[in-house]
């Protein structure tokens, strides 16, 4: 099947136009979604050295380099971005011409999203999943650390990255965004709380001070090899605490919470149907600002799955949070 070539931006004259094959814009797709070559062959059920075959030449018919390749990898260029927008939508309005005429259903819904630790973020995944209402869907939802959300959007791994910004890491992860060919688009600020138990000494406080919490441990999550201040998930990031525990996923965070009288510091948005009723958020005195958004492709455009979860991520967030201050509302594109 022939298809016309967007356009992109080319390294050399290929000679347009070539014939390309949406066999190959599945294999470059698969190459992007699970980050290296021998992943998306055993997926894709090809052999390795076929895959690499077809996509290098891909890249030759092209003119660009769609990945850039090393021992740790694949990363999509900022060109095999642009054409990969394109190559997506060309499989997916494919799709959907395919099984309207062939099998009269409605094609396999894909998504993925990665987020910083926030249980809304699984909340408006469950509501995304529910209103998609088909029967067949792959999606993803990675709850990991800062800088792995940033390379997830970048080499569309994820079609979203939940993450804050504040006075301390935005001009930090700004430039970070826009090296990688995102944006960032703000959902609404939040004041910070504390979460603790609700047996905690300092459960039945109005509000807190930060020196009220000096002899309780400090719970955060750990941010690997890209262990900067600015990628921390919590403000106050270079602030020295006597007692202080890092975790890697959100439960063993709560269960922390509850059995050694810790604290962390987050937006205040909780959710009892997935947080239960042993964790309350209380208002933490202190003049800064959370602002919680999205990044996403800048050359991208959303698929229906994510508009939908921006809009159930937006209502749940702006329902429920008990510092809630609406910034930005997100932009349908």
């Amino acid at each position: 099947m022939l298809i016309a070539v967007p356009h992109v931006a080319k390294v050399q004259d290929s000679g347009y136009p070539f014939p390309m094959t949406l066999q190959q814009l599945r294999y470059a797709a698969g190459v992007a979604r699970y980050g290296s070559f021998s992943e998306a062959a055993d997926r894709l059920y090809i052999s390795q050295p076929s895959l690499s075959a077809a996509v290098g030449e891909l890249e030759k018919e092209l003119g660009i380099r769609i990945f850039a390749r090393s021992n740790r990898g694949v990363q999509v260029t900022p060109e095999g971005t642009e054409f990969l927008a394109h190559a997506r939508q060309i499989l997916e309005q494919t799709e959907l011409l395919e099984n309207r005429y062939r099998e009269g259903s409605p094609p396999r819904q894909l998504f993925s999203v990665s987020t910083q630790h926030y249980a809304f973020t699984v909340n408006a995944f469950v509501d995304t999943i529910r209103e998609l209402g088909v029967d067949e869907y792959e999606c993803t939802l990675r709850e990991t650390r800062t800088h792995e959300i940033l390379e997830d959007v970048k080499n569309l791994r994820s079609e979203i990255g939940i993450l804050y910004l504040n006075d301390f890491n935005r001009r930090v992860l700004h430039r970070l965004f826009h090296d990688a060919g995102c944006t960032f688009t703000p959902l609404f600020d939040a004041r910070p709380h504390i979460f603790v138990s609700t047996r905690h000494p300092l459960a039945k406080k109005k509000q807190v001070a930060l020196a009220d919490l000096a002899d309780y441990p400090c719970l955060s999550f750990e941010q690997g090899e890209y262990n900067s201040f600015h990628f921390s998930e919590e403000i106050q990031s270079t602030m020295f605490h006597k007692k202080s525990i890092k975790v890697s996923d959100r439960a063993t965070l709560f269960n922390l919470l509850i059995g050694l009288q810790g604290y962390t510091i987050s937006t205040g948005i909780l959710t009892s149907d997935l947080n239960g009723n042993s964790i309350t958020a209380i208002p933490l005195d202190i003049d800064e600002t959370i602002t919680i958004g999205y990044i996403h492709p800048e050359k991208a455009v959303f698929s229906r799955a994510g508009t939908l979860f921006l809009e159930n991520l937006l209502r749940i967030c702006i329902g429920q949070s008990p510092g809630k201050n609406p910034g930005k509302k997100h932009r349908k594109r």
